[in-house]
């Protein structure tokens, strides 16, 4: 930094202020935690929601995958949007489905309505992570992209806490129909904000030298993306990475909770907020990494062997006792919150001509990831009978173990994949 301007300017601008900076990194954060909030909103009401309108295991991860599925689908179509129409306006358009999917969730009273609303929050929420990497990649240098990702990630994941111990205390005073409601104001509120603060360029900025692609063109720039060399490589890791770990976040952590230390509905958010909070921390930490060892593809293999670890773990030794369970989730958290060198490294194999169709290409992968994953390990504890309880029906630890043991499995087969992908090596204050 020199003085009040933060050095090290993107491809398009000089140097940017720190008031400008902050305002823009603030507003991008924020509606960021509108989409972190209701893609992990499932998992500590998800026992709840199993007994008011009697879901199967099956028939929960349809509904918590639902806004994945979403998500994903609209990704083909917002990368050429992006590139046409600029991130910032793509992000107001959408903020209204994410609005009217909170509003829907809180009437609804079957299991097609309940997904219905998932879906529209997940198309609502589908520019919230995209728009602001495009707009980074616009503002600052590219050798901060990796940081930025992390800042991104870790502020916008607080949204995550939300969804954890205060989400499960709101349920408990006000029930989750109403707290939804709640929500729903607050992100009509921050999609205001975004229109007030957030521009697709820095002030003073010459905007993109090249002509913008005709919608056509655009679609048809997607087939450019899938030949860059690497592509299909971090397509794999990106699939994998992100959603084994939402997984259990964002999905089966709560009914494990329940299931398998007994835990209510107050505990539950507790140990999926240390979870989320372990993660954020991991967010902040892994943000760097790149730049520490002078590459993308160590710090993303530490982070997978990690959580291929920790899953082990759990498998192993996941039932013996809230203590064990804490240390393993927050380990869990922590470790696989690589996320932001894995996209800083899928960013770094494109030019600036297509780096908006190919980050949001590659978070097809990060977000339908999720959607299998959720989907399938839904199929996996549901093939396990079921026995009575005070609580209502209860899963056995095998049928835990059978999910995180796939978990394990998935990631490291993607890690396969990924392994020899390139890496362009990192050059400060300029691309790569």
């Amino acid at each position: 930094m020199r003085g009040d301007r933060v050095s090290g300017a993107g491809p398009a601008q000089g140097a940017v202020t720190v008031q400008a900076a902050a305002a823009l990194v603030g507003a991008l954060c924020a509606i960021y935690l509108v989409s972190q909030f209701l893609r992990n909103s499932v998992g500590v009401i998800a026992p709840n929601l199993a007994a008011e309108l009697n879901l199967s295991p099956e028939q929960l991860g349809i509904l918590s995958s639902a806004f994945f599925l979403s998500f994903a689908v609209a990704q083909v179509p917002l990368g050429a949007m992006i590139d046409r129409y600029g991130p910032r306006l793509c992000m107001i358009a959408s903020v209204g489905l994410a609005v009217a999917g909170c509003g829907l969730f809180a009437v609804a009273d079957t299991l097609t309505e309940l997904t219905a609303a998932r879906v529209l929050m997940g198309l609502g929420c589908s520019s919230f992570f995209m728009g602001p990497l495009t707009i980074y990649t616009r503002w600052f240098a590219a050798d901060r992209f990796s940081t930025l990702t992390g800042l991104q990630l870790g502020i916008g994941t607080m949204g995550t806490l939300f969804a954890t111990a205060p989400l499960a205390m709101s349920a408990e005073a006000f029930g989750w129909r109403a707290t939804f409601v709640f929500v729903g104001v607050g992100a009509a509120v921050i999609g205001v904000l975004v229109a007030l603060v957030v521009r697709d360029h820095p002030p003073g900025a010459a905007e993109d030298c090249h002509q913008p692609a005709s919608l056509a063109e655009s679609f048809a720039g997607l087939g450019e993306v899938v030949r860059v060399k690497g592509f299909w490589r971090l397509f794999a890791i990106q699939f994998a990475g992100y959603s084994t770990f939402v997984a259990v976040l964002g999905l089966w952590g709560g009914p494990f909770a329940t299931d398998i230390l007994g835990f209510d509905l107050k505990e539950r958010g507790n140990i999926l907020f240390a979870m989320a909070a372990a993660h954020i921390v991991g967010l902040f930490v892994w943000g760097p990494t790149d730049r520490w060892f002078g590459q993308r593809r160590l710090p993303v293999t530490l982070g997978v062997f990690g959580t291929a670890a920790i899953f082990a773990a759990l498998c192993l030794v996941g039932d013996r006792g809230p203590v064990t369970a804490y240390v393993l989730f927050m380990l869990l958290g922590f470790v696989a919150a690589f996320t932001p060198v894995q996209t800083a490294h899928g960013r770094a194999l494109f030019d600036q001509r297509l780096v908006g169709r190919g980050i949001t290409l590659l978070n097809v992968a990060t977000i339908g990831g999720v959607f299998v994953t959720q989907a399938i390990t839904g199929a996996i504890i549901g093939a396990f009978p079921a026995t009575e309880s005070a609580l209502g029906p209860v899963r056995p630890f095998v049928a835990y173990q059978a999910a995180f043991g796939f978990l394990a499995l998935m990631i490291l087969l993607a890690w396969l994949v990924y392994w020899p992908a390139p890496d362009p090596k990192i050059r400060r204050g300029g691309e790569g």
